[in-house]
């Protein structure tokens, strides 16, 4: 289904019925799958063919969701997880070990951050953190010969930051990097990061994907773009796997996920619900549609915001005096999301006020649904960090996050009105 849209991607890929098949593929809630034939379930042990014998590595209805996210993207590969913490997780833990390190953009999600930067450090891999508007050179300074990849988000959540894929890519290219790129703001309907030198992109699946706050989940593509062959950073793609049968994962056409696949998601367990998949699968059918209205709500909302007196800044790529509307022009010019952050003129408690006089948008621990949302980081999903770390991800306190739904922007933005008069 190369030649088709993302448009058409959306409703058709993933799941061809066979005559007399479901349209739709099915809930395949079993842990396990019968074999008659002891060869056939061997080599599917051996990977020398495909099939299915324990959902702890793969399903069918799993299946069909990760092919479908595969294609949006224009990638070979995908692997459904249980979330998107989990994707980032296991994405890391595929190339990296004790005594290596990465790279990390400073700008990401406070869960990636506190992940980086307390968790995976206890397991002996060190993440350095680097600012992304920084110039390439001074980025470069923190790569030596341990280190395995540079990650960062299409769009950062909160900060709103877009990312500079020539700069992040050609660092990548000259010292041999994996570039893995967290797509879950702009989806693969508004950036294919592929297209723009990623090697790996990472997804909350929870989010625009499934669309409806319903399931949860993360996907990892692969873009089979990366040669693992006799690179010296990647040891472990060029030796051979004594826990999988002496496999040589650089020798595979889909190298990374394979080894993701065949360590990680066997070891770790971490993989999507059959249920979860099959809910996801359906959300993604209006993807493309719910993009575009979430994009042109978010352009008319934030215009609203830029213009009111008790707002003293809002960051949404679409502003003509946003810093990153050039950027975004060049990387996702169908569109920006909804997703946008605003500072209130004022402190935590007028922020407190604010939100607590909004009637049709509410506050939760989640964004990028139908439904239109607001949260306050830096007391919510991002308090476990000091001052110091929300200062470097670009989260200050007055700061408010605000996720654009598909209803009215007339509404939404009454909404917000009545709300900014009571402060």
């Amino acid at each position: 289904m190369k030649q088709y849209s993302k448009d058409t991607l959306c409703v058709q890929a993933g799941w061809t019925p066979k005559t007399g098949e479901s349209r739709i593929p099915g809930i395949c809630q079993s842990t396990t799958f019968f074999y008659g034939d002891s060869q056939a379930m061997a080599d599917c042990f051996d990977l020398k063919s495909d099939g299915y014998f324990y959902t702890r590595l793969a399903n069918p209805t799993v299946a069909a969701f990760e092919g479908k996210v595969a294609a949006l993207d224009g990638c070979p590969a995908a692997i459904g997880t249980a979330s998107g913490m989990s994707a980032v997780t296991l994405a890391a833990m595929t190339v990296a070990g004790a005594g290596d390190n990465i790279l990390c953009s400073q700008a990401v999600y406070g869960g990636t951050f506190n992940l980086f930067g307390t968790t995976l450090p206890k397991m002996g891999i060190e993440c350095r953190f680097f600012d992304p508007d920084a110039p390439a050179k001074e980025i470069e300074r923190l790569i030596d010969d341990r280190t395995k990849f540079i990650i960062a988000e299409t769009i950062a959540n909160p900060s709103i930051i877009v990312l500079d894929f020539d700069k992040i890519a050609g660092i990548c290219s000259r010292h041999g990097l994996l570039f893995v790129v967290d797509n879950t703001l702009a989806t693969p309907v508004l950036c294919r990061p592929k297209d723009f030198g990623a090697n790996i992109i990472i997804y909350s699946t929870s989010k625009y994907m499934d669309g409806h706050a319903a399931a949860l989940g993360g996907m990892i593509v692969d873009a089979a773009n990366f040669n693992f062959k006799g690179n010296a950073r990647y040891p472990s793609f060029n030796v051979p796997d004594e826990s999988y049968h002496g496999l040589v994962y650089a020798d595979l056409s889909v190298p990374f996920a394979t080894k993701c696949r065949a360590q990680m998601i066997r070891d770790t367990g971490a993989i999507m619900a059959p249920m979860n998949a099959y809910i996801s699968f359906l959300g993604c059918d209006t993807l493309a549609l719910r993009m575009e209205r979430h994009s042109l709500n978010a352009a008319r909302v934030a215009a609203f915001l830029a213009a009111h007196p008790k707002v003293k800044w809002v960051k949404h790529p679409s502003l003509k005096g946003d810093r990153y509307h050039a950027l975004a022009q060049k990387y996702l010019p169908a569109g920006q999301g909804g997703m946008m952050s605003f500072g209130i003129d004022g402190d935590i408690e007028k922020c407190r006020t604010f939100m607590e006089h909004l009637k049709l948008i509410t506050q939760e621990t989640h964004v990028a649904d139908v439904r239109s949302c607001v949260l306050h980081p830096a007391s919510t999903t991002h308090r476990q960090l000091s001052e110091h770390e929300l200062e470097m991800a670009g989260v200050p306190a007055n700061l408010v996050r605000l996720s654009v739904g598909i209803e009215s922007a007339e509404d939404i933005i009454a909404d917000l009105e009545g709300a900014l008069a009571a402060i």
